[in-house]
């Protein structure tokens, strides 16, 4: 019989209660605070004073599968992480991907979407009281997407997705040595602070929008942000014990490969939705999106054979995500012919980005950094070089637009400095009030059992009681 160390038992106590505490304070707070909003709403004209529109169902019926598909990625991203971390820590890394979901969805509807979608104030932030709890917000509210109309609902509910797959992928850079309770409070302070004012800079009104960049569907808001805010975290925090020297073993390649295909399964619903319509702009970024996948991950793999004389599959899997991170700006912007160029570059300057990291020394362990922040800032430079007016009225440097390009780079190069300052402040605001790191011991064990008391694999020998042994054996 497993007993479990007297040490861990009274870590794991004292975490629950403090655990139960916090949330019974903030389970108080949050009915003080809608109670307010819920007076407040009582002033609000009711929804259905809202001028009638016709709603395009086709597109409805797109967007909302879209939303399911980005969805999706949570458990895809799940798998993709638990794949490469050590069998001792794979439901804690599963566990960063479904709670950025539940977390941010519930804070998306809250505030989250009216910050970032609300009335513009001054290029920086949006706010309209309005849009808190989704209260001025009913069935007959629609959005025009491409022309198209679509209810606002079923827009939120889309946007909801984007604001909860990026933090879970930030997680890849910190994982096995994170506290559970400091990710749960880095995601709804970082979410609130960097990720919501971003989101309106780029698709909110806010001045990125202004100058008219061109981000089809995350490059600066999903790949970018992740990827830099995945560095720093991973730099406050500092490296897992034993890292570089020994070797961490990865659970499950195949498990990791399972997540990759379900990650580009969702990736339609990313980029293919971002369309806002069933049309052929959608069918576009469709097309583009499996090229690049499939481009990059041949590139990646041949980049490893140069250098190692070997194809891996972890490899092939990273490939197909860097080259889906580097068109997601571009998928909606470029021809076709460019896809599979964006993807090829995306393989190999991604592949070079993960070698850096071994000598650099910097623990972004499952590569958010190499994969998301550096493919996402070459994709936003690839769409400036590349997109083409008869795709989205929308000129690169090819086609001489040298602004255009420019712009690209502005965008990139804010959302850098932005992040990384704005996940520095987060990160330092949590590690100097409830800190950061799991104690060494608890490292060392495992944070499956060390924080949840679970193991993700029960595969011991069966029980003599349990074997079957044929009569005529």
């Amino acid at each position: 019989m497993y007993t479990q160390p007297s040490h861990r038992l009274d870590f794991q106590l004292a975490v629950r209660r403090r655990m139960v505490i916090r949330l019974m304070i903030v389970i108080l707070g949050l009915a003080v605070f809608s109670g307010g909003i819920c007076r407040a709403a009582s002033h609000l004209p009711p929804h259905l004073k809202a001028p009638a529109v016709k709603i395009d169902t086709g597109s409805t019926a797109w967007m909302m599968a879209s939303t399911a598909l980005v969805m999706f990625m949570i458990p895809g991203l799940a798998l993709f992480y638990a794949g490469m971390v050590r069998k001792k820590n794979v439901l804690a890394t599963m566990m960063h991907s479904y709670t950025a979901l539940v977390v941010i969805v519930l804070q998306w509807i809250l505030f989250g979407y009216m910050l970032g979608f609300g009335t513009d104030h001054g290029g920086i932030i949006g706010w309209n009281p309005a849009d808190i709890l989704l209260i001025g917000i009913g069935p007959h509210h629609a959005v025009a997407q491409s022309g198209h109309c679509i209810p606002e609902t079923v827009f939120c509910m889309f946007q909801a997705m984007f604001a909860m797959i990026t933090p879970a992928v930030i997680a890849g850079s910190i994982v096995e040595r994170m506290k559970f309770s400091s990710f749960l409070l880095f995601v709804l302070l970082w979410t609130t602070f960097v990720y919501d004012p971003l989101v309106h800079w780029v698709w909110g009104g806010g001045w990125l929008d202004q100058l008219h960049v061109a981000d089809f569907a995350g490059g600066t808001v999903v790949e970018i942000a992740s990827g830099v805010g995945g560095l720093m975290l991973s730099l406050l925090i500092g490296r897992r014990n034993g890292y570089p020297n020994q070797v961490l073993q990865p659970s499950s390649l195949a498990l990791t490969l399972l997540g990759a295909g379900i990650l580009w399964f969702g990736w339609y619903g990313f980029n293919a939705g971002s369309a806002g319509a069933a049309d052929g702009l959608a069918g576009i970024a469709f097309l583009n999106t499996t090229v690049a996948a499939a481009a990059s991950g041949f590139a990646w793999n041949m980049a490893e054979y140069i250098h190692h004389r070997r194809m891996s599959t972890l490899g092939l899997a990273s490939g197909i995500v860097a080259g889906l991170v580097a068109i997601t700006p571009a998928c909606g912007f470029v021809a076709i012919w460019a896809s599979p160029i964006i993807g090829i570059l995306a393989g190999a300057v991604c592949y070079l980005a993960v070698q850096i990291k071994a000598r650099l020394g910097y623990d972004d362990s499952l590569d958010a950094f190499g994969v998301h922040g550096v493919g996402g800032f070459l994709g936003m430079l690839l769409t400036g070089l590349f997109a083409v007016a008869a795709v989205n009225g929308v000129r690169g440097l090819l086609q001489g637009d040298v602004h255009q390009f420019l712009i690209q780079l502005l965008a990139a190069v804010s959302t850098v400095v932005f992040v990384a300052l704005g996940t520095l402040i987060v990160g330092w605001i949590v590690k100097a009030t409830i800190g950061l790191r799991v104690p060494d011991v608890v490292e060392v064990e495992g944070l499956d059992l060390g924080i949840h008391g679970e193991a993700a694999w029960d595969i011991g020998a069966l029980p003599e009681t349990s074997i079957v042994v044929p009569a005529n054996s």
